[in-house]
């Protein structure tokens, strides 16, 4: 299976499955979608509730990866498990840092 990530010019578009309302923020690896994509599986805290989980899991990922907030971004899943997150910075330094999580 690929990497949940694809490369841009700028950083990287990270594929996330994101579970809400967890005992804990955690990574907790590789989901499989039905067509075979993967995504990187996401536990946060927060609620799904007024935006509280997208805000908690761009912090987190944000924290867990070195980044400051503003470089990740949510870009597509606002309302759903299933989300596209954008990672500002050298796509190279990303991709070396997420594959520890990612086995």
């Amino acid at each position: 299976m690929d990497g949940p990530w694809d490369q841009l010019a700028d950083g990287l578009r990270l594929r996330v499955r994101a579970q809400p309302g967890a005992k804990a923020d955690r990574i907790d690896g590789l989901h499989a979608h039905a067509d075979g994509r993967p995504a990187l599986k996401v536990r946060v805290r927060a609620p799904a509730q007024d935006g509280k989980a997208n805000t908690a899991l761009t912090a987190f990922l944000a924290k867990r990866w070195g980044l400051k907030k503003a470089d990740v971004t949510l870009t597509a899943g606002q309302t759903g498990r299933d989300k596209t997150v954008h990672l500002r910075g050298d796509p190279a330094e990303l991709a070396a840092r997420l594959a520890a999580d990612c086995e």
